[in-house]
C-alpha cells in the first residue's frame, strides 16, 4: 500500500488563510474570503507600507489666474473604470460607494472622440478616429481602414498551422486586415491598455472576441461579427448583488470616484479593518513558501506563519524565488514599465486640445528603436474632458496625463532632472497638439516599474498547466495564484479573480480517495 493510501489527505475547509499582496486583487480576495469563510482567520501580507497597489490618487493644489487656488486629483495608475464588470459593480455596491461615483456619458465628447498622433508623418496635429462608417469615408485613415475591412470577408482562411491555439494580436490583424492596419490601429490599442508590443500579446487572452469571431466566421472576422453569437457558449448566468448599478451606469462610458480611484481600495481596507478575523500587516516581506500535506509555512524576516491555505496575488516573477517547490510558467510573461506624467495648465481645456478622451501613438514603421518618437510616448489622456468633475474650480484649468515607455527605450533626461525632462516632454506635446502651450501650473512625474504584464502567446495554456501543478503534490490545492499576470490586467479582471479565489475550497471537506 502506498504512503498516500495509508495516510489520506483530508482537504478540510480553510482555518487560516494567508493572502499575499495588498493591491486591488489581494484586497478583493480578502474581502470575498471573509464572506465565504466567516470563521476562518485571514492574514493579508503586503511588503510595502501602503495598500492599494498601483491604484494611487493624490489631490494637489496650484495657483490659477486671479490669485485663486485650484485642486485636482492626479492618478499614477488606473484613472477610470468601465461598467462592464459585474464583479466590480457588485463590489462597489457592497462597499456603499454609489454616492461617490462620477461618470462620463456615452454621448460625451470624451466617449466619442479619440485620436491618433501619426508620428511617422512628422506633421503637427492629431488624426481623429471616426466613431462610425461614414466618418471613415472622410478620415485620413480611410486608405488604410476601408480597403482592409472591405477585403477581409473575401480573404481565404489563413490561420497558420502553428497558430491553431493562439497567436499574437498583431499576427491576427495583419493576416486578416493587412500590416498597416495592424501597425496603426492594433499597436495603438495595445499601447493604451498594456503599454506593450502587439506582436507579443496573446490575442486569445487579450481580445478573445476577435479570435472567436474568426472561428465563427469560418476564417473571416467580419463574417463572424455579423453572424449570430447565440450558440457560442451555453448561457450560465451568475448572480451579482449590484444594487441596481448596472441600470444606473447603463449609458456610461467610464467612471471613477470623487476623490480618485484610490477610494476603491481604501473602502475595502476600511471594511476589513473592522473584521476581527482579518489581520492586515504591511511592510512584511515574504521570503519563502514551504508546502506540506497539512499546511503551508510562510517565512518572513521575523517569523514563520503557518496557514492552511494561501492565495498569492504577488506578480508571478516575484513569486518564483519564494518557492521551495517550483511551479511552471511564473516567469513566462515580461512586464512593462511606464513613466506617468501629469500636467496641469491654468487654461481651459478647449484652448489646449480638441474635446475627446485623448490620443495614442502607433508603433513607428521602422520599429521602437527608430528615431521616430524618441521620447517613447505611448499616448496622452485628456483627463479634464472625461473626469473633470473631480477638480475645482470646474472648467478653469486643463489636466493631461502622458504615458511613456513600455516597449520603447525612451531617449530622455533622467527623472532626477525633472525640469529638463518636463521641457522635453512639453515640446513633444506641443508637436502632437500643433499649438504652443503655457507653462504648467503643476507637474507630477512617477515611474511605475514592471506595472503591467504582457500576456504573451500561449498564456491560457500555460495557466492551465499552472493550475494543474497547484492541484498536485506538494501543493495539494492549498494555494491559488491570481492577479494581473494570471487572469487579466484590468481592474475588473483583478476584482473578479478576487471574487472567485477560494471557490474550490468551499467543497474541500471530503477525504482525497485517490
Amino acid at each position: 500500500m502506498s504512503e498516500r493510501a495509508q495516510d489520506p489527505i483530508t482537504l478540510a475547509p480553510p482555518s487560516v488563510i494567508a493572502v499575499l499582496g495588498g493591491g486591488i486583487t489581494g484586497l478583493s480576495t480578502t474581502f470575498h474570503l471573509t464572506r465565504k469563510f466567516p470563521n476562518a482567520r485571514i492574514l493579508l501580507l503586503e511588503k510595502s507600507p501602503r495598500l492599494g497597489g498601483w491604484m494611487q490618487s493624490k489631490r494637489v493644489q496650484f495657483g490659477i489666474p486671479g490669485g485663486d487656488v485650484g485642486t485636482a486629483i492626479l492618478e499614477t495608475g488606473p484613472r477610470s473604470l468601465r461598467p462592464n464588470s459585474s464583479a466590480l459593480l457588485e463590489l462597489i455596491n457592497l462597499l456603499g460607494l454609489q454616492s461617490q461615483l462620477i461618470t462620463t456619458s456615452e454621448e460625451s465628447p470624451a466617449a466619442k472622440n479619440r485620436f491618433l498622433y501619426m508620428a511617422d508623418n512628422q506633421k503637427p496635429g492629431l488624426t481623429a478616429i471616426p466613431s462610425n462608417a461614414l466618418g471613415f469615408l472622410r478620415s485620413q485613415l480611410a486608405l488604410t481602414v476601408i480597403p482592409a475591412v472591405l477585403r477581409e470577408p473575401f480573404r481565404k482562411k489563413n490561420r497558420p498551422s502553428g497558430a491553431e491555439h493562439d497567436e499574437s494580436l498583431d499576427s491576427l490583424m495583419s493576416r486578416r486586415f493587412g500590416n498597416e492596419f495592424a501597425r496603426i490601429l492594433g499597436s495603438s490599442l495595445v499601447h493604451g491598455i498594456y503599454a506593450a508590443d502587439a506582436r507579443k500579446l496573446s490575442v486569445k487572452t487579450a481580445l478573445p472576441p476577435l479570435w472567436m469571431a474568426e472561428n465563427r466566421g469560418n476564417g473571416s472576422i467580419i463574417r463572424g461579427v455579423v453572424k449570430s453569437r447565440k450558440t457560442e457558449y451555453p448561457l450560465v448566468k451568475e448572480t451579482y448583488d449590484t444594487g441596481g448599478l448596472e441600470t444606473f451606469l447603463k449609458n456610461v462610458s467610464v467612471f471613477s470616484f470623487k476623490d480618485g480611484i484610490q477610494m476603491l481600495p481604501d473602502a475595502i481596507t476600511k471594511v476589513l479593518e473592522t473584521n476581527p478575523n482579518v489581520d492586515i500587516r504591511t511592510s512584511v516581506k515574504v521570503t519563502k513558501l514551504l508546502p506540506s500535506t497539512k499546511c503551508i509555512e510562510i517565512s518572513t524576516p521575523h517569523e514563520t506563519i503557518t496557514a492552511s491555505h494561501v492565495v498569492t496575488t504577488t506578480p508571478p516573477p516575484s513569486l518564483e524565488p519564494l518557492l521551495t517547490s517550483p511551479l511552471p510558467h511564473l516567469t513566462s510573461n515580461p512586464y512593462s514599465s511606464v513613466t506617468v506624467i501629469s500636467f496641469v495648465f491654468a487654461a481651459r481645456p478647449e484652448v489646449l486640445h480638441p474635446p475627446g478622451f485623448g490620443y495614442l501613438i502607433p508603433r513607428p514603421k521602422n520599429g521602437y528603436e527608430s528615431d521616430i518618437n524618441p521620447e517613447g510616448i505611448l499616448g496622452v489622456v485628456f483627463d479634464s474632458c472625461s473626469l473633470g468633475d473631480q477638480d475645482r474650480p470646474l472648467g478653469q484649468f486643463t489636466k493631461l496625463t502622458m504615458m511613456v515607455g513600455g516597449p520603447y527605450t525612451p531617449r530622455l533626461p533622467t527623472l532626477e532632472d525633472k525640469d529638463t525632462l518636463t521641457k522635453v516632454l512639453l515640446t513633444a506635446l506641443e508637436r502632437h497638439l500643433g499649438r504652443r502651450l503655457p507653462r504648467p501650473a503643476f507637474v507630477q512625474i512617477s515611474y511605475q516599474k514592471d506595472c503591467i504584464p504582457t500576456l504573451t502567446t500561449g498564456h491560457l495554456t500555460r495557466m492551465a498547466e499552472l493550475r494543474e501543478a497547484l492541484s498536485g503534490s506538494p501543493w495539494n490545492s492549498r494555494m491559488e495564484v491570481v492577479g494581473a499576470g494570471i487572469g487579466g490586467v484590468s481592474v475588473g479582471d483583478c476584482v473578479v479573480q478576487g471574487r472567485n479565489a477560494g471557490n474550490a475550497w468551499q467543497e474541500q471537506d471530503v477525504p482525497d480517495r485517490t
